[in-house]
């Protein structure tokens, strides 16, 4: 993690060299179990790190953690690496270091979010992976891992055989702080230093000329929020007067409100080649599509019919054939099905299978869903071909050379930056949420192409799914959003939230420190660590507003905070804040909010 930002506005990329860095909270949950397996099991913790010089105090730190070793890959020939690069550079250290049983990495770094190193790793070194971690422990007898891993349907038992990289959830493990005596005693332990020639020969895979991916610009991101603030001062005209405001965005009306544009610059004419492919990717679960997958096909209808292009989209599920109508009437060219019953929720196989695809259909373009199943898939497929790949993205343009910029935002969403690739096709994971479904045209038609289903060999194996308790709202596609925190005081209060929610014809969310609270499950987190929403209304309940909780309502047209703090971030970053205690605002604002409707209703 950096802790500090400097921007090379001529060479377009983040400065690193003396500037602060710190190990991520991931990596810190990584690095704790390992030293718990390590005094439960045998063996020894080795730490592996690129980065700048002062890279080395963040080694010293994972140290005094209780690693045994550090080797700190620190060489200008590593400087500008993208994810690819990045992973090449680790996956030849951990090779020349020797034997290994489990390499453990956090599930994603924090400036630039994409959890694709680990997978991409694991990839390279033709290892299983296993990511978003919960809890992990090995059967020595058996020489497999036992692991927890987290999806956006709730939580797999997985057993595989080592050795394996495992990337670490939140869970992991319980983060914890260095005493003084530990650090003392870490400055004793080894620390080597590694030269990108001591890795390969030709130096041209690391850095600038070993990445795929490149910076094409950066922009700091704004926003253009009313912030007005009700300062509670007489409380029931100020509930009044926010219900008005949201009556005039068209609440139980017809809405006025827009959701928030997804990037901040527009797209320029066209002139990507002529008969290109776009290859979309379609994710379906409990025998549906995910809504992010017609978000994704409708941004690739819009880029084909600006080039003569095609979409085709790629549908691997049982139910592949029965989903095809939706599919083609929102906007696919040709559909690619393969029917089976377990390869949409394999990794291996669907890399292999996605691997095939390509190679047989050359596309352009891949988009995929930044889903635990993206983010697990699409790395592995670009370490396997060696291709450029943006994860997390929030929009795609096309500049006027025609290269396709695909919207990365970085450290938390305060930087986006624009993206292209030297390698083809170009590879993007875009984030639920973002984007826009176009209305679906049922008179279209569509070629469909049978797709034959690679070896099905995985080497992780589901003992056991545990599915979310209850149904998770739609939380990508809703028009309202009821988001509450901590503030709130228990979870025996959440009766009323709930009511404010039914009311509006909304949904929940909430914030990291509520789900680590056990108060609803990890599903209906928004922020930097969870999803991203884009509703038409916000209501923000007894809620802080960290920034890594607003980076992920970005994009909601308008938000209403109810804190009883002024100067909280919520009321700063809120169109409308209202200054009071919870308890008596959102009574109010119920009831103003039943007569309001019932007056609609009547009328």
């Amino acid at each position: 993690m950096v802790a500090a930002m400097k921007f090379d506005a001529a060479a377009k990329t983040i400065v690193r060299e003396g500037v602060p860095l710190e190990v991520s909270a991931f990596d810190i949950r990584a690095m704790l179990r390992a030293v718990e397996l390590r005094d439960q099991y045998g063996g020894e913790v080795v730490v592996l790190t690129m980065g700048p010089p002062q890279a080395i105090e963040a080694l010293a730190e994972c140290l005094a953690l209780g690693g045994d070793r550090a080797i700190h890959l620190c060489d200008r020939a590593f400087a500008g690496s993208d994810t690819l690069a990045t992973a090449r550079a680790l996956s030849l250290a951990l090779e020349r270091d020797g034997g290994f049983d489990l390499v453990l990495c956090g599930r994603n770094s924090v400036d630039a979010e994409t959890g694709q190193v680990g997978p991409e790793i694991a990839e390279l070194l033709n290892l299983p992976q296993v990511t978003g971690a919960r809890s992990l422990d090995v059967d020595t007898a058996r020489g497999v891992a036992i692991v927890e891993r987290e999806t956006d349907d709730g939580v797999d038992r997985v057993e595989v055989a080592l050795p394996l990289l495992v990337s670490a959830g939140e869970d992991l493990a319980a983060e914890r702080f260095t005493t003084q005596a530990e650090r003392e005693a870490a400055k004793e332990k080894p620390i080597q230093q590694v030269l990108a020639a001591e890795l390969a020969d030709d130096l041209t895979l690391f850095g600038t000329d070993g990445s795929p991916t490149w910076v094409s610009g950066l922009e700091v991101a704004e926003d253009d929020r009313q912030r007005r603030v009700f300062p509670g001062e007489d409380l029931e005209a100020d509930v009044s007067a926010v219900v008005e405001l949201l009556l005039d965005a068209g609440l139980f009306s017809e809405w006025k409100v827009e959701r928030k544009a997804p990037s901040m610059v527009s797209s320029a004419g066209s002139t990507v080649r002529e008969g290109t492919i776009t290859l979309v990717v379609a994710e379906c679960a409990n025998d549906k599509f995910r809504p992010v997958t017609l978000e994704l096909i409708s941004k690739a209808r819009e880029l084909a019919d600006r080039h003569g292009g095609l979409v085709e989209v790629l549908v691997a599920d049982r139910q592949a054939r029965a989903l095809s109508a939706l599919i083609v009437a929102s906007g696919a060219d040709r559909l690619l099905v393969a029917e089976h019953e377990d390869i949409s929720s394999a990794t291996e196989p669907y890399a292999r299978l996605l691997t095939d695809i390509i190679r047989q259909r050359a596309p352009s373009l891949v988009l995929m869903p930044a889903t635990s199943f993206g983010r697990d898939v699409a790395p592995r497929v670009a370490g396997r071909l060696g291709l450029g790949l943006t994860g997390e993205c929030i929009d795609l343009t096309v500049d006027e050379e025609g290269r396709v910029l695909q919207h990365k935002p970085a450290f938390g969403g305060s930087v986006v930056a624009l993206i292209a690739s030297r390698t083809s096709p170009e590879m993007a994971t875009v984030r639920p949420g973002m984007l826009s479904a176009a209305e679906g045209d049922i008179a279209r038609r569509a070629q469909v192409i049978e797709v034959s289903v690679p070896d099905l060999t995985d080497r992780v194996r589901v003992v056991e799914r545990i599915p979310n308790a209850g149904e998770v709202a739609d939380l990508e596609g809703a028009d309202v959003v009821v988001g509450f925190g901590k503030g709130i005081g228990s979870a025996d209060k959440l009766g009323l939230v709930r009511d404010l929610a039914e009311v509006v014809g909304g949904v929940l969310c909430t914030t990291r420190d509520v789900t680590d609270e056990g108060w609803v499950a990890k599903q209906f987190q928004v922020g930097m660590t969870g999803r991203a929403i884009a509703p038409r209304v916000y209501i923000a309940v007894a809620l802080r507003g960290a920034f890594e909780h607003l980076v992920g309502t970005r994009r909601a047209g308008l938000i209403v905070g109810i804190n009883r703090s002024r100067n909280s971030p919520l009321i700063k970053n809120s169109d409308y804040g209202i200054v009071g205690d919870w308890e008596m605002v959102v009574p109010m604002l119920i009831e103003k909010l039943r007569t309001a409707n019932r007056r609609t209703v009547e009328s």
